[in-house]
């Protein structure tokens, strides 16, 4: 074992049976972000915090999860014991999701469990894997909620390798990742990709994760020069996946795809109301294929500004997105959203080959990954996922510049708030602890600052402890 695990609640749990301990860390988003879902290659390095999840059986047909983390958070953070009986959430035949998430969510002082109960939902419907006796886990986590480091990915990931052994289903990387990605668009009911879930689950201790989401192909880990390093600064703003925003963007973007699809001469099929396929060879069902010369030369001109969901149904019917539904009265930012996915998928293609195969990145290196992490950031703020804050620690980060050792930043994962990632110079640590108190001052908004990085869950296991072992 390489790292101390923490206490074990013993109270909670029967102190004759062993319990089971996993662990999986949040993630900072370097490059790629939202551009995820349409296929996109993204960068992700694992951070040094994670949660941890104990796990036990029981003899009674209950499933009981508790958080001392929630209890520490406050009341608007919901109950931090929530109980519910083995056959409501595993019945004899698998829980439709619709019915799983009402269970788990309606009652928001208990729906910060639905990221861990749907683990079981979601084994039982994927896998014909079910619980077949009462279950307690407990949930420790180093992962701040809200500030978009992926604590809902960590969760689930955590959860997922703790029960699967318990139902008898040996999973191999990539389960852990997707399943964990169903439990949150399907169970929780956010519309997330899977860039968070396969590096909660599969990174590497300082290396980013090279992912491209199609649906999630790793093709290596790329790791980070000597040189340098990527930090995160919080903005206090909080960021929720869930969001208006986020929705509505990636809604936007697969509405454009539709767009970009039938101006190239491609037939969609309806599959239901709001739902169409598409079987396009040029693109291979990702907007990210789609060249970004052909993007700013043939396709951009196709694409409005803006577009009424309800006048999008009437001329394409649809879009080929499972996890988010075109409101007709709501107004989309289709171009912004659509150019975001293209050409941050060049940005990020760039960004990795500056990277490749070097210990040590010069100082013209260190420019031009600068300048695509601020274009990333102006792309994410004309797609309307920007924030007072993140533009503000951003302007920050620019002002300090190589003088100070701090050569990039940008907004991170869903937008709308939570943290920012910057990319300084190794040893000036202590120059971005500057950028996040000045901003703080400015803001009165609480700034901590994410450093460091850790492995992810596939490379920790699953630790088995008695109450011998660990008091």
């Amino acid at each position: 074992m390489s790292m101390p695990i923490p206490p074990i609640n013993w109270d909670f749990f029967d102190r004759d049976r062993p319990v089971t301990v996993t662990r999986a860390p949040g993630r900072l988003d370097v490059m790629g972000g939202i551009a995820d879902y349409s296929g996109a290659l993204v960068l992700e390095m694992p951070i040094a915090g994670a949660t941890w999840v104990t796990a036990q059986p029981a003899d009674d047909a209950s499933v009981v999860i508790e958080s001392g983390d929630i209890r520490a958070l406050g009341e608007q953070y919901g109950e931090a014991t929530v109980t519910i009986p083995l056959a409501e959430i595993v019945p004899d035949r698998p829980l439709a999701y619709e019915k799983a998430r009402a269970l788990l969510t309606a009652d928001p002082g208990r729906a910060w469990a639905a990221y861990a109960a749907g683990a079981l939902v979601v084994l039982h419907g994927e896998l014909g894997k079910p619980l077949r006796q009462g279950l307690r886990l407990s949930v420790r986590s180093e992962v701040p909620v809200g500030k978009g480091l992926s604590s809902s990915a960590a969760l689930e990931v955590a959860t997922l390798e703790a029960v699967a052994p318990l139902v008898g289903a040996a999973l191999t990387d990539r389960d852990v990742a997707l399943l964990a990605q169903k439990v949150e668009n399907f169970v929780v009911g956010a519309p997330c990709g899977v860039m968070d879930q396969m590096t909660s689950a599969l990174g590497r201790r300082d290396h980013l994760l090279e992912l491209v989401c199609q649906p999630a192909e790793v093709i290596g880990q790329l790791r980070v020069p000597d040189d340098i390093e990527f930090v995160g600064v919080d903005s206090g703003i909080r960021h929720a996946v869930t969001g208006a925003d986020y929705g509505t963007v990636r809604a936007a973007a697969f509405m454009g795809y539709r767009m970009i699809t039938a101006a190239a001469g491609v037939d969609a099929r309806p599959l239901s109301p709001g739902r169409v396929a598409i079987d396009d060879a040029p693109f291979r069902g990702y907007l990210a294929n789609v060249p970004a010369g052909d993007w700013r030369a043939r396709y951009r001109a196709q694409v409005p500004d803006e577009m009424l969901g309800g006048e999008f149904l009437a001329r394409f019917h649809g879009t080929t997105d499972a996890t988010t539904t075109i409101e007709p009265a709501r107004r989309y930012p289709v171009r912004a959203a659509t150019a975001h996915a293209i050409e941050e998928h060049q940005r990020v293609t760039a960004f990795r080959e500056l990277l490749l195969g070097k210990p040590r990145v010069d100082e013209r290196t260190l420019a031009h990954l600068g300048e695509l992490m601020y274009a990333s950031h102006a792309s994410y703020s004309a797609c309307g996922l920007g924030s007072d804050g993140t533009d503000r620690l951003v302007a920050l980060a620019r002002e300090a510049g190589p003088r100070l050792g701090v050569y990039g930043a940008k907004i991170t994962g869903g937008g709308s708030g939570g943290t920012v990632a910057v990319l300084a110079e190794r040893g000036m640590r202590g120059n971005v602890d500057l950028i996040a108190d000045r901003y703080g001052r400015e803001s009165g908004r609480g700034s901590a600052v994410y450093a460091g990085s850790s492995d992810g869950s596939r490379a920790f296991g699953v630790l088995t402890v008695t109450a011998s072992e660990k008091g």
